[in-house]
């Protein structure tokens, strides 16, 4: 098992540089895997949410907008390569770090700092193409109007941010904003921050200008909610709990500030009787609700099944969830690590004991795994038997957890999986591909999977619709978000418009 590095003591990053925060606290980092105090992260309220704020309006608004906001697209593009090239420099040292602060296996943090690379060069791509785009003329029915298109940088944005992939949902939200024109202020989930705080240390080692971003830590009531309401953030995007994205909504529209949210799920993978390769449909289903410990607001939760296949099908889920290695995240071979915090591990007990209490069956996990005495480790949990009224069907959990139900016929399934309040994504999976394409478009999401779930692209928009959000992520879309249109149109004639009478000439 890899040696964890030291964890290094960061002061807030703003305007560029480092400082302690206005109240002088700080806030202990807890290794979810050994419930150990592995260091500290600085604990932020208005006071320092001020001087963020006003870091970035100062960079936005600097020298004319000519140091970032009106320069081109490409120049901000070789600063967005450069912390990409950071970022692999330093894949194996941030990995570590994640998986000490988010409980997440090892492999799963590497990959994250992988796409964390990737999606700083694809913004770095879009910020270049973005001068292409501009003057897009508007064709017009008249010869004495001429219109074109500016896509101008909305101005300073609050990004908050979860814990469940740190430093890649901050940089869902960072890359595209910076390669927009925008300045940010970004606020990271208190439980899992140490990541992000990193990104302030590789903005210095590249020069990113002075107040580009900005990232503070802290508690979401005295760190977030001052971000929200405050009346020089342009914009808000936020990932995270349905709750908080209702009251930064409201808070948002006192001074009707545009927000983009991302917000829970309770999706559904529905697989049909025609799947040939039961094993293939059974690894996806895993996959879907048990990759990154089931924190994922995406996570297909609730297993809809065939009922000519649904006894040999979990019958195989069971024999293939006894298989998943769960141990220390730092481990090799690690698949499920702990969940985030003390207050997640409790939550998720607290919905199986509700989910049994209900007359649902727990077929397979529901307790701690017995070789794992210290930690928020959760055995990946199996529950049948359940009905659409009881709460671990229609809430979102956040853990290794997911419910079964079978289902007869093909307009059954469509009802049984759009049968909740939220609309992030769903999948299904069934060798007759028309049946497939049929049901990506009768359930209500933003995102479908056809035999497969999770496939995350940074090429392809994501979001959702009901009480999963609004606004796309990723791919164009992404930049979209922190872009504001505005029409230039300019009269071409020599002549008078002609609508009022000359005055006559004495």
């Amino acid at each position: 098992m890899a040696a964890p590095p030291a964890i290094p003591r960061r002061g807030l990053f703003i305007g560029g540089g480092w400082r302690e925060p206005a109240l002088g606290r700080r806030i202990p980092v807890i290794n979810p895997a050994t419930e150990e105090t592995i260091g500290d992260i600085p604990a932020a309220t208005a006071e320092d949410v001020e001087l963020a704020v006003a870091a970035a309006r100062d960079a936005f608004t600097r020298d004319g907008g000519s140091a970032w906001s009106r320069a081109s697209g490409a120049a901000r593009a070789k600063y967005l390569n450069a912390i990409a090239a950071k970022i692999k420099e330093k894949i194996t040292y941030l990995a570590l770090l994640e998986a000490l602060d988010s409980g997440k296996p090892k492999d799963e943090a590497v990959g994250d700092m992988e796409d964390v690379a990737a999606c700083f060069e694809y913004y770095a791509g879009l910020a270049e193409a973005l001068d292409g785009k501009q003057h897009a003329p508007i064709p017009l029915p008249m010869e004495n109007f001429k219109t074109y298109i500016l896509k101008e940088p909305i101005g300073v944005v609050g990004l908050i941010t979860p814990w469940n992939y740190p430093l890649l949902m901050a940089t869902w939200k960072v890359a595209p904003s910076l390669a927009a024109g925008c300045t940010a202020v970004l606020k990271p989930s208190e439980l899992a921050s140490l990541t992000c705080l990193e990104l302030g240390v590789i903005c210095e080692e590249i020069g990113l200008p002075s107040g580009v971003l900005n990232i503070i830590t802290g508690l979401g009531p005295d760190a977030g909610a001052p971000i929200a309401s405050h009346p020089d953030v342009d914009k808000v995007a936020f990932t995270g709990s349905t709750e908080t994205g209702k009251r930064i909504m409201t808070s948002a529209a006192q001074m009707v500030k545009p927000v983009s949210l991302e917000l829970g799920g309770k999706s559904p993978l529905v697989i049909f009787d025609d799947v040939a390769d039961i094993d293939k449909a059974v690894e996806w289903a895993m996959f879907g609700c048990f990759f990154n410990g089931g924190q994922v607001c995406s996570a297909t939760s609730r297993l809809l099944l065939h009922e000519k296949i649904a006894e040999r099908f979990l019958d195989r889920f069971v024999e293939w969830t006894k298989n998943i290695k769960i141990s220390d995240p730092l481990e090799e071979g690690c698949r499920l690590g702990s969940v985030v915090s003390e207050g997640q591990y409790e939550k998720i007990k607290k919905f199986i004991s509700t989910a049994r209490a209900e007359g649902a069956t727990i077929l397979h996990g529901g307790d701690r795994p017995k070789h794992l005495s210290k930690g928020f480790f959760i055995e990946p949990t199996i529950i049948t038997d359940v009905s659409t009224s009881m709460q671990i069907w229609r809430e979102e959990v956040f853990g290794p957890v997911i419910c079964v139900k079978v289902f007869k016929t093909e307009s059954e399934a469509v009802e049984l999986a759009n049968d909740t309040h939220y609309g992030l994504a769903g999948g299904v999976i069934s060798d007759d591909l028309e049946r497939c394409e049929r049901i990506a478009k009768v359930i209500h999401s933003g995102i479908m999977w056809i035999n497969c779930s999770q496939p995350t692209l940074v090429q392809a928009p994501w979001g959702g619709n009901k009480r999963s959000g609004f606004g796309r992520e990723l791919g164009e879309w992404g930049l979209e978000n922190y872009l504001s249109v505005k029409q230039v149109t300019k009269y071409c004639s020599d002549e008078l418009y002609g609508w009022y009478q000359r005055p006559s000439k004495l």
